[in-house]
């Protein structure tokens, strides 16, 4: 199967208040969680994944009037890879309001990428016209064994995600839905189970194997029969929302395959567009992505400005090295969509204060020796606290959110404990 790669584009404001582009109204705390619950006909598998016809069409959009070569390219931004364009631009011309599809475990702590990232992407896709339907996947966690299986855990970390994504300016304002992946299954079991038999019945068992990377996990590693299942559930989850675009990272590019390869056991033409976003590293050497079990390699949503520091400081920044540098890295991918500037502030003598207008002008400066670590450093520490600040009050300001990040902390901390001994028994350390 062909692709097409292309940079991510930088022209977009995602967000709003004081530290963020105005062109976008704030969130509001009091914004209300649409879940879609909703009886469907009971259909059998092949039939409801037919149903997704980019013909449907949706309520009339309040979204300012674009064009569809507008619209193609807000969205197309938001991919490193989109599989395909054509049915991407095809999609657009027939379908005023198309569904995408976006989804997490609710796992311990939220780090950058999950919170302003996504923020950023959610913000271009409703800019756009588009429906975005966010899927906390808490039975998903619960089958990866997250927070020890415990699925009310699960549940509270998911509220606590929420909390993040409205304090730090996602536009919730009637084209973004929060869907429990509990609450939608059992509501609409007899629709949902028999779509996951289907795919599992059409794909033998290495195939379902070769997408375990969804979950964090090697095909090397000893999996559970949950774990197995988990891959099958996932494919399904695209046709049981009805998603036009699959719109996730990187990481997850396998499954989404699959429901192509999917479409074309059942026959379906209009398949699932996959639009992968980029993946940011750690900010160690050599870290291909965040590890949340690893508080150094990631920047965590609510964390104290002093940690920001700290850890910016001492992430990985070779002088006159652009490959493989994580602090260019959150620069290109979250300061300029952010600001659509990079301000650097330094003396007289080593060049003086400058703004930079676009990243190949950060990357030429940086190259040549003109911009160094010492200077680039605490920049990228001010813009990252000015995107955080607001959710560092909200989480102080309101008791909700103050409560459930001191649960979440408690859970992280225990279950990182759990691990550590789990280790050390399997390793003979504890005998």
């Amino acid at each position: 199967m062909s692709s097409e790669k292309s940079e991510v584009g930088q022209d977009m404001n995602p967000t709003t208040n004081a530290t963020k582009p105005e062109s976008i109204p704030p969130s509001s705390a009091d914004n209300v969680v649409m879940v879609d619950q909703s009886p469907s006909s009971l259909t059998p598998p092949s039939t409801a994944a037919q149903s997704l016809s980019i013909n449907s069409q949706p309520p009339p959009s309040s979204t300012p009037q674009l064009s569809v070569e507008e619209r193609f390219r807000i969205i197309r931004s938001v991919g490193e890879e989109c599989i395909q364009e054509d049915e991407l631009l095809n999609l657009l011309t027939h379908k005023p309001q198309p569904v995408c599809y976006d989804g997490f475990e609710p796992s311990g702590r939220m780090h950058i990428a999950q919170g302003v990232m996504k923020t950023i992407n959610v913000n271009k896709l409703t800019s756009a016209g588009c429906r975005v339907k966010i899927w906390i996947a808490d039975w998903f966690a619960q089958l990866n064994n997250k927070m020890g299986g415990d699925l009310k855990k699960i549940k509270i970390v998911g509220q606590y995600l929420i909390e993040i994504w409205k304090a730090v300016g996602m536009d919730l304002n009637g084209n973004v839905e929060f869907l429990w992946s509990s609450d939608e299954i059992n509501s609409r079991a007899s629709e949902y189970w028999p779509l996951v038999m289907d795919v599992a019945r059409r794909n033998k068992l290495p195939r379902i194997m070769r997408c375990c990377q969804i979950m964090g996990r090697s095909e090397q590693e000893e999996l559970s029969a949950a774990q197995i299942l988990y891959p099958c559930m996932q494919c399904a989850d695209i046709f049981f929302l009805k998603a036009d675009i699959c719109q996730l990272g990187m990481d997850q590019r396998k499954v989404n395959v699959l429901a192509r390869e999917y479409c074309d056991d059942i026959k379906r033409k209009n398949k699932p567009i996959i639009l992968s976003h980029h993946m940011l590293p750690g900010l160690q050497q050599g870290q291909e992505k965040m590890s949340k079990s690893d508080p150094s390699s990631s920047i965590f949503m609510e964390d104290e400005e002093a940690e920001v520091n700290v850890k910016i400081k001492k992430a990985y920044c070779p002088p006159k090295i652009v490959e493989g540098n994580p602090c260019l890295e959150y620069i290109k991918y979250i300061i300029f969509p952010w600001f659509n500037e990079f301000k650097v502030e330094r003396s007289a003598e080593n060049g003086g204060d400058k703004t930079f207008k676009n990243f190949e002008e950060l990357v030429s400066d940086y190259e040549r020796g003109e911009l160094h670590p010492a200077d680039l450093k605490p920049a990228l520490s001010r813009a990252l606290n000015k995107i955080l600040q607001p959710v560092r009050d909200h989480f102080t300001n309101d008791a909700k959110a103050k409560d459930l990040l001191k649960r979440v902390k408690v859970f992280v901390a225990y279950s990182f404990i759990c691990c550590i001994l789990v280790g050390c028994l399997s390793s003979g350390v504890l005998r």
